[in-house]
């Protein structure tokens, strides 16, 4: 078989690693940036906090390292690599001091402290009832059932059957009923319902018991108790007709049941500290209003500044000889790899910090009579395309700098993808942004009469004759972007 030799042309595209950790360091918004620096301060040796120190030159660390010859002996310095490595055996004395403290460590008191869990306090107000083993190993079932909301959302049945056969405990569907109720009797009121009917007049009947002759909660009652259906659709008239109530009476009635909570669970907080922190934003600018001119500031508060750790180069400088030639190379080759992975890091934070403010400074110049008025009728159309023409940036590089990322104004917090709206033409020629056009929108509909509210297409009318030509499934999709019900859900009394 002869071999033949040809040539061929390929079109290939080589990211850099720089450039791969660039492209990551910019989707991560401040708070996650700040965990990602802590991890590689853990994991690079090479890499410690503090500003950058004058006299170190990355260059001529580099080349100091090189210069080294491997065929180098020296009897005085006997040892290895293995001396920079942790033994087992090798317990340091302070360790075995019972302070477990080191001389130079600063004695520090931790305080810990954590807080009951929604399920934790169930369990503890079960504590105190006179139950039996049995019933009390029951009871913990169900309410490791009920989830963070407060609902059991489990049929009464499953719970028998899953006793059953996965505890091999064995009680009826009453039994189990019994204890349940028992579980609607603790704090949060309205814990243990099996939908939102119950919840409700779980917490109406307990103020009905504290106010018994209270005849608002009395119309409540009857209201969620008879006419649920209707009062979920806001068929207003359908449930005066029904109860003969009057229509202060009702509107008095409705006012009360709409205090109650529909998601006790939510009183005492999630079992997971994410979830209690979801709503948390920390602004990655700071946009100031001073004497009358916009100044733009990096959210950098609990960056640590980054640097190369000098004194563990210096200690392994003098590593110039070893008991042989292979352990020399290993050790050089690793404090290249960290020295040069340590570089790259500060060199991509940097440069993702850069493209950060580049780009946000590109928005504030299109966008600089809303940011000097705070008005959001003064928005104009802008797409990612508009500020990669003028920061030279890649869309993509544009799209990620804006993903999960805010700005902290003097008239509020907002996120920058809200910025980059789309635009249509009014009857006179202009172009309006598409926030103008939900911030129509929803003056509109905040100075309706919620006796009778605005249908989609009542709303198609009011746009129209403020000059926005726009179709009612436009109308239908702006208003769930804002979270506006339809016209039924808006009825009030």
């Amino acid at each position: 078989m002869a071999l033949k030799q040809n040539l061929q042309q390929k079109l290939g595209l080589k990211i850099n690693p720089l450039q791969i950790q660039l492209i990551k360091l910019l989707e991560l918004p401040t708070f996650q940036l700040e965990q990602r620096i802590k991890e590689e301060l853990e994991s690079n040796p090479l890499l410690e906090e503090g500003g950058e120190e004058p006299e170190l030159e990355y260059a001529e660390t580099e080349n100091e390292f090189e210069s080294q010859e491997e065929g180098q002996e020296d009897n005085d310095d006997d040892f290895t690599l293995e001396d920079y490595l942790s033994d087992d055996d090798d317990t340091p004395d302070y360790k075995l001091n019972v302070s477990n403290a080191s001389k130079d460590e600063d004695a520090k008191d931790f305080i810990f402290s954590q807080g009951t869990t929604f399920r934790e306090s169930l369990i503890d107000q079960l504590g105190v009832r006179s139950l039996s083993e049995l019933q009390r190993k029951v009871a913990e079932y169900i309410i490791g059932n009920i989830d963070d909301d407060g609902y059991l959302r489990r049929d009464v049945e499953n719970i028998v059957d899953d006793l059953a056969f996965g505890a091999g405990i064995e009680v009826s569907e009453k039994e189990v009923g019994n204890l349940l109720k028992i579980i609607q009797e603790f704090e949060p009121v309205g814990v243990g319902a099996r939908d939102l009917q119950e919840c409700l007049l779980l917490q109406i009947r307990h103020k009905l018991q504290e106010n018994p002759e209270n005849r608002v909660i009395q119309n409540a009652e009857k209201i969620l108790e008879e006419c649920f259906e209707e009062f979920s659709r806001k068929h207003y008239e359908k449930i005066q007709r029904r109860l003969r109530l009057p229509e202060t009476e009702l509107k008095e009635a409705i006012e009360e049941i709409l205090k109650l909570n529909p998601k006790p669970g939510g009183t005492n907080g999630a079992d997971s500290s994410f979830e209690r922190n979801a709503d948390k934003v920390i602004p990655d600018f700071t946009l100031d209003l001073v004497d009358g001119e916009l100044q733009l500031s990096l959210n950098t508060g609990h960056l640590p500044e980054l640097r190369i750790n000098r004194s563990y180069l210096d200690i392994l400088d003098d590593y110039q000889k070893g008991q042989n030639s292979k352990d020399k190379k290993d050790v050089v080759n690793f404090v290249k790899y960290k020295l040069n992975s340590a570089k790259s890091f500060i060199d991509a934070v940097e440069q993702r910090n850069n493209t950060l403010m580049l780009t946000m400074t590109a928005i504030i110049q299109f966008q600089r009579p809303f940011f000097l008025t705070g008005d959001e009728s003064l928005l104009k159309p802008m797409i990612l395309r508009d500020i990669a023409d003028v920061t030279g940036l890649d869309v993509s590089t544009i799209s990620r700098v804006s993903n999960s990322k805010y700005v902290q104004t003097w008239f509020g917090i907002y996120a920058l993808k809200d910025f980059f709206t789309g635009s249509m033409q009014m009857e006179s020629g202009e172009e309006v942004s598409t926030g103008e056009l939900k911030n129509v929108l929803k003056s509109i509909i905040d100075q309706e009469d919620k006796r009778k509210p605005l249908t989609d297409d009542e709303l198609v009318d009011m746009m129209n004759e403020r000059g926005y030509q726009i179709a009612r499934r436009t109308i239908a999709k702006y208003r769930q972007m804002l979270d506006i019900p339809v016209a039924r859900l808006r009825r009030e009394i």
